[in-house]
């Protein structure tokens, strides 16, 4: 945790941009921080190939040159990689990392510095998405409502990476490269890539890149690229919802990325130090040809279920609550479902009670007293193992009765209407 503000800097600087293909709205907030360390890039066509489009976050530390100097070259050392001429982009996203590396290490003003700098990279071109990634910066795919993760963080803790930093003679110590630097993988900190005799990939810390592919399709609505200081307040899940759900209300995707970093700024830094970094964060929707008109009403439509399936109206978020206002809409919906069903009931000769219209209480045989006495004991034993048995997916099934408790979760707090039953989150427990 680095030196933090009194008070934190809430200035954001927001841009737009938007092509046949793409609107992208980007935002960056220095927060508590005594400085600003991101850098971030948003092409909708490249210089050297206007069919590749590329979009980018560094988050920079022990001084904002590395990131600065990332985002203004890194996609120039990609698209200009021998390999991406002859169509390997992966190769070529690897390639360009290490290539950009040696640029800083022969830079005046960065080869001497201990600092460094993340870096998320998603780079689009004939249909795929192809994203590269070194460090704790973060890309996520939302898939019809579903967050698909384009990279992966690079933490020294991890296996992989620990035998790495090892096996080059570094060590790990408080989840820290030589009890120092949070990331295994990062452009520049050359001070740990000081192996002569091993390759670049094999350093104590590496600026060689993980490299994932997916195939676009209709069903893929926005990418989000994003700093930890977004990702070590929400995850992947919430922040998807959190777009999604304004995209589906017809919020722009500049407003979307401010109201974003609102929502993970700290009110202060006394306790964790979560929210309280730079936060930067990227937002790419993925018209695929659709006005940003026609985009909305498809997240929009996709956003709702079926109503033929009687489904929720959005996703749930996880560990997270809706705003008022899509609360009060799925409240409607769900309103409306319930009056169909009650008109099916009807059709079918049913009251709102589930009773029979026919009244011919005649040919209705009379029930004891003492079963009727037992039934109802047994119903109430049934009604009270039913409350037992819910819990929302942040409580356990012994805080369920505190109502206290259940008010004092936060804005985070999952709504009632998403109550789940605890045998089923135990079961889930057991299969991961």
């Amino acid at each position: 945790m680095g030196q933090t503000l009194s008070e934190p800097v809430t200035t954001k600087e927001s841009s737009v941009c938007q092509s046949k293909l793409y609107n992208v709205a980007s935002c960056a907030m220095q927060g508590w921080r005594i400085s600003m360390e991101d850098s971030h890039t948003q092409l909708l066509s490249c210089p050297d190939d206007e069919k590749a489009a590329f979009f980018a976050v560094y988050d920079g530390h022990g001084g904002a040159r590395v990131a600065q100097f990332a985002g203004m070259h890194l996609h120039k050392r990609v698209v200009g990689n021998e390999d991406f001429a002859k169509g390997d982009i992966a190769s070529a996203i690897r390639n360009g990392f290490l290539k950009i590396d040696e640029d800083l290490r022969n830079d005046e003003e960065t080869k001497e510095q201990m600092s460094g700098t993340t870096a998320v990279t998603v780079l689009i071109k004939d249909g795929k998405i192809y994203c590269g990634n070194a460090g704790d910066s973060r890309a996520v795919l939302c898939e019809q409502g579903k967050a698909i993760p384009l990279s992966f963080d690079h933490k020294p803790t991890n296996d992989e990476e620990t035998q790495r930093i090892v096996a080059a003679g570094g060590w790990v110590e408080a989840g820290r490269v030589n009890g120092n630097l949070a990331l295994s993988r990062a452009l520049g900190d050359f001070i740990f890539k000081t192996g002569e005799h091993i390759k670049p990939e094999e350093q104590v810390v590496t600026a060689y890149p993980d490299v994932v592919e997916v195939e676009l399709t209709r069903d893929h609505e926005f990418i989000v690229l994003a700093c930890d200081g977004v990702w070590d307040v929400l995850t992947n899940e919430q922040v998807v919802w959190f777009v999604r759900n304004r995209l589906a209300s017809g919020v722009t995707p500049d407003k979307i990325c401010e109201e974003l970093l609102n929502r993970c700024l700290a009110p202060d830094c006394e306790m964790t130090g979560v929210g309280c970094d730079n936060m930067t964060v990227v937002l790419v929707c993925l018209l695929q040809g659709d006005t940003p008109e026609e985009y909305l009403e498809r997240v929009k439509r996709k956003s709702i279920v079926d109503e033929h399936e009687f489904g929720e109206l959005y996703q749930k978020p996880p560990g997270g609550s809706m705003p008022n206002s899509e609360a009060e809409l799925l409240k409607s919906i769900q309103q409306q479902i319930t009056m169909q069903l009650i008109g099916r009931m009807d059709d079918y000769g049913l009251d709102d009670a589930g009773d029979s219209h026919s009244h011919e209480s005649d040919d209705i045989q009379e029930i004891d007293d003492e079963d009727t006495d037992k039934k109802e004991e047994k119903s109430e034993e049934e009604e009270k193992k039913s409350k037992e048995d819910f819990v929302t997916p942040s409580q356990s099934p012994e805080s369920v009765e505190d109502k206290s408790s259940a008010q004092t979760l936060g804005d985070d707090a999952p709504p009632s209407e998403f109550m789940v039953p605890a045998a089923a989150i135990k079961d889930d427990t057991k299969k991961e």
